[in-house]
């Protein structure tokens, strides 16, 4: 029997990284995309393959919707060539950036960058794989905790959150009759790139965000990882509409 396959859109750090090598570790082939750094790309595949699964590096801007038919095209020549196939199993809408501003602050290019890669693209990226998505696989998409509590400068990257909140229910309704379950995690502070490095090299906003959080810290990459690919697996067969939340007890 082929191994499942996962796509993990921006897998080459973070977040997107242990959450590919997490899949790979669960025995499935994993095809994660690039934003404009395939080095970085080459060095997840090896992780990769050292675990003793297959993997695949394509290149995709999440934010230009223009070009979706044509990664998907490049998608299933490249399952074709590499894996057999063109469908995957599951998809992971992890790819995005966060801009920090207050609420008056926000200008329209902010407040359409963050719309475009938190939620238009991911909405029209998964309607654009459907029918590349095998009956009884899954979607997972990425929120925050922000979209449940508020901190001060989060307004617009949260508000896009809150709403891949709600697509992920009724994405869950719709491709329920094919079998195909959608869940979203939200992770709290965690320890990567993003906002420069913020969470980890601020020493100060680090300790203030430990000491909100009922477990002590902030959260680290391969917190993450590990429930997603959880979640691409036949153990998470019943879980489905579902918020899980990956925080440590933050903000409780």
């Amino acid at each position: 029997m082929s191994n499942k396959i996962a796509l993990v859109t921006g897998g080459t750090k973070g977040l997107g990284r242990d959450m590919a090598i997490n899949l790979a570790k669960k025995g499935l082939d994993v095809i994660i995309t690039y934003h404009s750094n395939p080095e970085l790309a080459k060095q997840v595949i090896s992780e990769i393959e050292k675990v003793g699964q297959k993997a695949i590096a394509l290149a995709l801007d999440v934010t230009d919707i223009s070009g979706f038919d044509l990664f998907v095209t490049s998608l299933t020549n490249s399952l074709k060539i590499n894996l057999g196939t063109d469908k995957i199993d599951y998809l992971i809408n992890n790819a995005g950036f966060i801009y920090y501003a207050a609420y008056a602050d926000v200008t329209v290019d902010q407040f359409d960058d963050l719309l475009n890669v938190h939620f238009k693209g991911p909405f029209f990226l998964t309607q654009k794989l459907l029918k590349h998505i095998n009956d009884n696989g899954g979607v997972v998409n990425v929120s925050t905790g922000l979209a449940r509590f508020s901190t001060p400068g989060f307004a617009t990257y949260a508000s896009m959150k809150g709403a891949i909140e709600t697509l992920t229910k009724y994405q869950a309704q719709e491709l329920g009759k094919r079998g195909i379950r959608s869940n979203v995690v939200a992770p709290g502070p965690i320890e990567t790139d993003i906002m420069g490095g913020a969470v980890r090299d601020n020493k100060e906003m680090n300790a203030n965000l430990a000491a909100q959080t009922a477990l002590g810290r902030v959260g680290l990459p391969d917190d993450i990882g590990g429930v997603v690919a959880f979640l691409c697996t036949d153990d998470a067969k019943w879980i489905n509409g579902q918020r899980i939340e990956i925080s440590g007890g933050s903000n409780l």
